[in-house]
């Protein structure tokens, strides 16, 4: 019977080095991502989780087809099957930072603490920490050699391309502009039967925080309230 290994979590590194197993680690960060656009997905039934999936596809697609039509191959043959240009993990993770940098930007906004400063200090580290993932599982394709460094730096590049066209288009454009051609589009979808069924809704065009604190100040007064009872019975 012929066996073969998955490729899908199969990554080669090197065994003496910590840096390698840490980015061997990182560099499943793809496949982790797409449960998590999944339970996100269900549980909220926002519709800016499912426009982001499904972007990541449609990214990933692309990718696809770009494989094929230029068809280089990879640094080192027996590191994966597949053409090597461009890297679909960096392809992947510059889309994905992009669409997150671009929501946390233009759509969401935190409760302020009261402080500019710690507001402040709490955006940057954000941003920090979505461009620092998104660019180490990109280095760690070069680093493991998967990938050469023109591969990674055209597939981060097109994700990022890719990623800001398509978050302008599915989120932007329609939320400064509701009553255009994309907000339309979009308002249909929220008012159809399926979306109403599954209820999808886009809570960030009613709440800044897409709901987050109204929901949590909602369950804090009930909750508040059952305590309150409870300690009135017991008395």
């Amino acid at each position: 019977m012929a066996r073969s290994a998955l490729d899908l979590t199969y990554v080669l590194y090197d065994e003496t080095s910590h840096v390698s197993h840490a980015l061997a680690l990182l560099t499943l960060s793809p496949i982790l991502i797409n449960p998590a656009y999944a339970a996100l997905s269900v549980q909220t039934r926002e519709i800016l989780y499912v426009e982001m999936w499904a972007g990541q596809m449609l990214c990933e697609c692309f990718n696809y087809v770009l494989k094929k039509a230029i068809k280089q191959e990879r640094p080192h043959l027996e590191m994966g099957d597949g053409y090597g240009f461009p890297s679909s993990h960096s392809q992947w993770m510059g889309y994905f930072a992009t669409f997150l940098v671009c929501h946390f930007t233009f759509r969401h906004r935190f409760v302020t603490t009261g402080y500019r400063i710690i507001d402040s200090l709490r955006d940057i580290l954000l941003y920090i920490f979505i461009i620092s993932w998104s660019a180490s599982v990109a280095f760690s394709r070069y680093y493991l050699t998967y990938h050469t460094a023109e591969q990674v730096l055209w597939g981060y590049t097109i994700g990022i391309v890719f990623g800001l066209l398509y978050y302008t288009a599915v989120e932007l454009v329609p939320s400064r502009a509701p009553h255009g051609l994309l907000g339309s589009l979009k308002t249909r979808l929220l008012t159809s039967t399926i979306f109403t069924w599954f209820r999808i809704r886009d809570s960030w065009t009613i709440w800044s925080d897409g709901g987050l604190d109204p929901q949590y100040l909602r369950w804090r007064t009930t909750w508040d309230a059952a305590q309150a009872l409870q300690m009135k019975k017991s008395d």
